[in-house]
């Protein structure tokens, strides 16, 4: 099998795990939310594949699993939204894997972390929901609030899992690990 076909193989399992865990691991946190579980698969793949292989597993991840649950109701601003947290949290974590000390790369990762989510749901999200809605964006940004929360403990939480499945990433998939 050549590298290419790996890859896609290897991004439809993120995929494909992203909505698994959103589906089967639902842990509520507020009133009718959800956690995201399948963040932390979206982090894992920033981590380890890159920039392009996680934004493509929590946006396509995220247009899966609304159309499996409850249709386009939510999607189109929940996956745009993905699209600029993978690209931010991809390229922080390429930087930040080679700082040899922990604390300051797991600041760095969990203020990347927060500024990410914050323009992925606060504004993206919001904005797209404001527009498709025709809605006013606070509105849409005060009910987006608790999505922001939620999203960000999960990928704060999921920073160690990154840096243990790195390892074995490399392990496994020499040449897809970045």
């Amino acid at each position: 099998m050549n590298m290419r076909t790996k890859r896609i193989c290897l991004i439809a399992v993120g995929i494909a795990l992203f909505v698994a865990l959103s589906l089967c691991l639902q842990v509520p946190v507020f009133e009718n939310y959800y956690l995201c579980l399948g963040y932390v698969v979206m982090a894992v793949y920033c981590y380890s594949f890159g920039v392009t292989a996680g934004t493509l597993v929590g946006c396509f991840g995220v247009i899966l699993y609304c159309l499996l649950i409850n249709g386009l109701r939510g999607m189109p601003g929940w996956a745009l939204g993905n699209v600029v947290i993978g690209v931010i949290l991809g390229l922080t974590f390429r930087r930040t894997k080679g700082l040899a000390k922990p604390l300051i790369r797991t600041a760095l990762n969990t203020v990347a972390i927060v500024i990410a989510v914050a323009l992925g749901i606060l504004v993206v999200k919001s904005e797209t929901e404001s527009l498709l809605y025709a809605q006013p964006f606070l509105i849409r940004a005060g009910k987006n609030v608790y999505a922001f929360v939620a999203d960000t403990v999960v990928l704060i939480v999921s920073l160690p899992i990154c840096a243990i499945l790195d390892i074995q990433a490399k392990k496994m998939l020499p040449n897809l690990a970045e």
